[in-house]
């Protein structure tokens, strides 16, 4: 389910600044951490899209504010993605079927303007979703100009430089939203995170980016940190965990098995994992 082919000559082909091209040959390099998931069902597994295109000679990704609509994180910024389906391939497959449902992304264009590079580690969602980040692509920008939010569940479309989730300064530049503003009630200028207890001696750290339109944070905030890691080769300009905080898929996971031991339900059904990638409250 994890497998796919890039096709190393178009990669190649690809019009990309140098220090672009390092960013993503890294992407095509990169081996991720592949747990075995053969023992979860089709509905806890899902994918999401970190589809990164180039402006000015920099890396940006795509970016959605979900609907306010929406039961589920109403508001919030998200990648484009959604659970897996037991039709879908793999989760290249399951991103590429949700970003054209929710932004209208063309699942094949001629020629082929969309490139896969590479998969990330599984993430722990909120309601106990696995989800694994595919890394594209895009050549052709004029892709972009059909793009169109889905009715009821996406209020905008946006994107954001990647280099500036590892350092938040770079977004300067930007029209970011004002400060103090539903959109950054916050005192700090671009960037701030807040350590909070998860469970034992473990900690989570919540980080929160300005961005132009919605901020970016909880599991998108920490899928994309760990992009930017991996695409530019080194760590953020912050303090990326909290104290005792897990890090790996592995940690992640054992350490949400011993809390569902831990935390029996008083509702008969299985207790909510406040995952370590996003916990429960926010600030």
């Amino acid at each position: 389910m994890n497998n796919f082919t890039l096709d190393i000559e178009d990669f190649e082909k690809l019009e990309v600044s140098p220090d672009s091209r390092n960013v993503l040959s890294r992407f095509v390099t990169h081996t991720p951490e592949a747990p075995d998931l053969s023992n979860y069902p089709d509905s806890r597994l899902a994918a999401v899209l970190i589809l990164l295109y180039e402006r000015d000679k920099q890396l940006h990704v795509l970016l959605t504010t979900r609907s306010k609509l929406l039961r589920s994180h109403p508001g919030q910024t998200a990648l484009p993605g959604g659970r897996y389906e037991p039709s879908d391939e793999n989760f290249v497959e399951t991103a590429f079927r949700e970003a054209h449902e929710e932004v209208a992304l063309p699942r094949h264009t001629y020629p082929p303007a969309i490139h896969p590079l590479c998969l990330l580690r599984p993430f722990v969602s909120l309601h106990k979703l696995l989800v694994t980040p595919v890394v594209a692509y895009l050549s052709d920008l004029s892709v972009l100009e059909n793009l169109s939010p889905s009715d009821g569940e996406v209020d905008r479309i946006f994107d954001h430089p990647l280099e500036a989730i590892l350092d938040p300064s770079l977004a300067a530049h930007l029209k970011l939203v004002p400060r103090g503003s539903e959109h950054w009630p916050y005192d700090t200028e671009y960037h701030n995170s807040t350590v909070h207890p998860w469970f034992a001696d473990a900690t989570y750290r919540m980080h929160r980016f300005r961005s132009t339109a919605s901020p970016i944070k909880g599991l998108t905030a920490d899928i994309l940190i760990t992009a930017a890691e991996i695409g530019y080769g080194r760590s953020a300009e912050y303090d990326r965990w909290g104290p005792g905080q897990p890090c790996s898929f592995a940690d992640i996971q054992m350490a949400l098995q011993q809390q569902e031991r831990n935390t029996p339900s008083s509702t008969g059904q299985d207790a909510p994992l406040i995952a370590a990638t996003s916990p429960r409250r926010d600030s």
